[in-house]
């Protein structure tokens, strides 16, 4: 895993280099990759437990393998986790952090609504500070998603690299995560694959196949009805729509000899493209 982070951190500071307009988020995307490091180098075993003889009949069943809207756990950890991921964003942009602050603090923010709440695919953003401008609390309210999200991804990873590949033989066709049921914000195509599509999730780490030919969120498969945008000079993204649903996701389709990409840096390096699908009316 060391080796991992470390093509990992290359990697964000190569897209510094070249996306300085990133580079606030892509530090922080740096520190939260080195502090989940040091989590998983501290972790005995995952809160979160799976029933082993169950596994193939919620594979076709559509159920992923932790319910989290459905079941109590002890979640002490990953909440001092979240305070930890908090404090990393006030070393690098404290004026902000404080925003964030307020946002937990006096807005009576329940962490453990909101992190159950982004399993149901929208988090319930609290009505913007006064002393904020529209974008400015827009860009808390995401790095308190980020953060949420992150708060849970080191025990749910741990149960995504034990049963991942149980699940891959399985049948799962669906949209959302076998692992823990999170929608996907990003995949890849891999062409050493024959251009096979590759869901991820941001959540616990897994990646899936899935059909090219597809929409992830409501399920279209006429051809018609999807199409994708490209932005020039960047070929190596893409950004699927559905004209039906109106939903999105980001592509990243490199060339057979590039190595595995770092999805969670690969999201925070082209938010650019989810500016350009909110402009066109896709969320």
């Amino acid at each position: 895993m060391v080796a991992t982070l470390r093509k990992s951190l290359k990697t964000i500071e190569d897209y510094k280099s070249a996306s300085p307009h990133y580079t606030e988020l892509l530090d922080i995307m740096a520190d939260i990759l080195i502090l989940r490091e040091e989590y998983f180098k501290n972790m005995t075993d995952s809160i979160f437990d799976v029933d082993e003889n169950l596994i193939s009949q919620k594979m076709q069943g559509g159920l992923p393998l932790i319910d989290l809207t459905g079941k109590e756990f002890n979640l002490k950890r990953p909440k001092e986790y979240f305070y930890s991921l908090v404090s990393i964003a006030g070393k690098r942009i404290p004026e902000v952090t404080q925003n964030i602050l307020d946002i937990i603090n006096d807005r009576q923010f329940d962490w453990e609504k909101g992190v159950r709440a982004s399993f149901e695919h929208k988090i319930e953003k609290a009505d913007s500070p006064e002393s904020s401008t529209e974008n400015e609390a827009e860009d808390n309210i995401d790095l308190v998603e980020l953060f949420l999200e992150e708060s849970l991804r080191p025990e749910l990873e741990v149960i995504a690299k034990k049963y991942g590949d149980i699940v891959e033989q399985s049948d799962w066709s669906e949209g959302y995560c076998p692992i823990c049921g999170k929608e996907p914000k990003i995949g890849e195509i891999r062409q050493e694959e024959d251009g096979k599509r590759y869901l991820f999730c941001h959540q616990c780490g897994f990646k899936w196949y899935f059909n090219r030919i597809k929409c992830p969120f409501c399920g279209n498969d006429e051809q018609h009805s999807l199409a994708y945008f490209e932005v020039e000079g960047d070929e190596r993204y893409r950004v699927d729509v559905c004209n039906k649903c109106w939903r999105y996701i980001k592509t990243v389709e490199l060339p057979k000899s590039s190595e595995e990409p770092n999805l969670d840096v690969e999201d925070i390096a082209t938010l650019h493209l989810d500016m350009i699908a909110y402009d066109e009316g896709y969320n």
